[in-house]
């Protein structure tokens, strides 16, 4: 956790859920070299040790003080379960398919938090998700108060995780739709709580539709215009390494093939450090006021070596 984009003032060490499973998403590409199953496999132990009550997960490990508090999220949950899906026979989108669905507003956008809210929810397993901020009242109330978030938030890179893990059915229509509607509205700038910068909005939105939901079409070539016009001349995407790294990523996912593309790469090779990996800078923020963030050097070296592993068997 810290304060700035390139995290060179203050850092705080923080236990968190979320960059173990992103890395892991991003490594499967390369679960063929070596040592890398061997990650893959601690990963999905670590990840099941850290489930919730109807397989959801928490942003905090189970031994941070915050977990009593934070409540259970989808953005977690849709994450570390398409991670999850690959690795365990036993465990299937039925284990809280139903629970996230039972999370959707009148829209059929899903809210981001599994908390209570003041509409009819018949599903009695998320009550008991839900009900547990009562065992805490006063600090639930100073958490709602003190952080950006809000019971009814409603974030596009959640919903693009979660249309990931659901997949493309009845249900998801209206997350496609809204998808779309953010990119075609040039809306990709603030359109998640969490998610302020468009080169991460950019990688979340074109990954269900690398995974074959072909109805996002319509975001397709905005998406590679916008990423291109970014390139700078020495092959960089966007302001940093990390948007090069993940707008490196959409272009693959958009099958975009064109020299941009091969700069992205190139610039990312020349930025490796003497460890082998790349520096450290802020993936999401604590809200839209951005006066804290979350990032790492493992998180940023995740993204590079998903977007080099991709480039070459392309």
């Amino acid at each position: 956790m810290s304060g700035d984009d390139a995290m060179q003032g203050w850092v705080l060490p923080i236990g968190l859920i979320f960059p173990t499973a992103l890395i892991s998403y991003s490594l499967q590409y390369m679960k063929d070299k070596p040592g890398v199953e061997e990650m893959l496999s601690k990963a999905a132990t670590y990840l099941r040790y850290q489930i919730g009550r109807g397989a959801t997960w928490n942003h905090f490990t189970e031994l941070h003080p915050l977990r009593r508090i934070c409540p259970q999220d989808v953005d977690d949950t849709v994450c570390v379960s398409s991670f999850l899906l690959t690795r365990y026979p036993d465990f299937t989108r039925e284990a809280n398919s139903q629970l996230i669905y039972d999370n959707m507003n009148k829209d059929g956008l899903l809210y981001t938090w599994f908390t209570t809210r003041l509409r009819f929810n018949r599903n009695l397993l998320y009550w008991r998700i839900a009900l547990t901020e009562l065992k805490n009242p006063l600090k639930t109330f100073l958490f709602w108060r003190q952080t950006e978030a809000t019971r009814h938030d409603i974030d596009a890179v959640v919903n693009a995780n979660a249309l990931l893990y659901l997949g493309d059915n009845q249900k998801t229509q209206n997350i496609i739709q809204y998808l779309i509607k953010i990119i075609l509205d040039k809306k990709e700038d603030d359109c998640d709580t969490w998610y302020r910068n468009p080169y991460t909005v950019y990688y979340f939105f074109t990954r269900p539709y690398h995974a074959g939901i072909t109805k996002l079409e319509p975001i397709k070539q905005p998406i590679i215009e916008r990423i291109v016009a970014s390139a700078q001349p020495d092959g960089r995407l966007g302001g940093c390494l990390l948007d090069t790294a993940l707008g490196a990523c959409a272009l693959l996912n958009l099958q975009y093939d064109g020299p941009a593309l091969q700069n992205a790469i190139d610039y990312i090779i020349s930025k490796q450090g003497p460890t082998g990996g790349w520096e450290r800078w802020l993936l999401y923020y604590g809200g839209p006021k951005k006066r804290a963030g979350y990032g790492c050097e493992e998180v940023t070296t995740g993204f590079c070596l998903e977007a080099l592993q991709r480039f070459v068997t392309r």
